[in-house]
């Protein structure tokens, strides 16, 4: 099975070196800088995205898209703004029968779409499948050992996937559980801004491990509206993202939260909770679910009220039976 990675930041050089350990072979890994990829190519290291890191010596960094062509299968590694467009962009690339994964978390923006449909909207006729689950690019990129999960609505595409990009740290499960494995991934970027901003404020480890339970209850809540198995979302890609996501400042989301509750300049770096908060908001309310942790944080983005105030009104809130 030969693999192709569109999308050269951090996650995608870490799952290019994934994809060239566990495949064998020449793995394209594409990114839109000419400039920069030669410098990756020469250098042999990702040294503005992942720097430390040495890639595998079957990853080909290129700026050129048509290297997707031939590819078995294509890990569309682009955040989740912009895959609609990159998805356009390679239709006419792929070979029939290409199979592709799109490794995006987030819900799109005016669409209010999931991965899912942006690929069955944007990529009709080819497989589709998704990657999400609790990982830092840094420890996959370091060997450390990680636990994601592959969806396709094909269970047994996905656990032919998981099959073949696994390697010795990196251990994929599988799923037929595609919506499941979308929301936590969307879901969760969202509550650990709102996880941030509770320990930035200096609220303490008992506010935000309260955060973390009820925003998994919005979860939930959408997940069974939108038809998710339950152990999709108690599992690797959804309680387990969003305990990784929304405790550790490596996780951008988390930082965007800290500097938030402290009043400080946000990070120089994209967190895809930022754009995802008001459009999964608004995907819950179509659906008649409501999820105020999210709503507040989507408030506190857009700067219409403080991170006071939003902490203030989510206190405020009827006490009411647990569920």
């Amino acid at each position: 099975m030969s693999v192709a990675v569109v999308g050269a930041g951090a996650w995608g050089t870490a799952l290019a070196n994934v994809a060239a350990e566990a495949c064998g072979g020449r793995t394209p890994l594409i990114g839109r800088d000419a400039a920069a990829m030669a410098e990756v190519a020469a250098a042999r290291v990702n040294a503005r995205r992942l720097p430390g890191v040495a890639l595998h010596h079957g990853v080909a960094p290129t700026a050129d898209l048509d290297a997707v062509s031939g590819e078995d299968v294509i890990l569309l590694v682009t955040p989740m703004q912009t895959l609609r467009e990159v998805a356009r962009d390679l239709a006419p690339r792929l070979k029939p029968g290409a199979v592709v994964v799109a490794c995006a978390k987030g819900v799109e923006r005016g669409a209010h779409a999931l991965p899912p449909q942006v690929l069955s909207e944007t990529l009709p006729g080819l497989g589709h499948a998704l990657l999400s689950g609790p990982s830092f690019a840094d420890d996959v990129a370091r060997g450390l050992p990680t636990a994601v999960t592959l969806a396709a609505s094909d269970e047994g595409l996905a656990a032919a996937l998981a099959v073949k990009l696994a390697t010795r740290s990196f251990r994929p499960y599988h799923t037929a559980d595609m919506t499941g494995v979308a929301l936590g991934g969307a879901a969760k970027n969202v509550l650990a801004i709102a996880a941030g901003a509770a320990e930035g404020r200096g609220l303490g480890a008992s506010a935000v491990a309260a955060l973390i339970a009820r925003g998994f209850a919005e979860l939930s809540r959408l997940g069974a509206a939108l038809g998710a198995r339950a152990e999709t979302l108690a599992g690797l890609s959804g309680l387990g993202d969003l305990v990784l996501t929304a405790t550790s400042p490596k996780s951008r989301n988390f930082a965007l939260g800290q500097a938030l509750g402290r009043g400080e300049a946000p990070p120089d770096k994209l967190a895809e909770g930022a754009a995802t908060a008001e459009a999964l908001v608004a995907l819950a309310a179509a659906h008649g679910v409501e999820m105020p942790i999210s709503a507040a944080v989507a408030e506190v983005v857009a700067r219409r009220v403080s991170v006071a105030a939003a902490i203030e009104g989510l206190l405020a809130r009827p006490l009411r039976a647990e569920a």
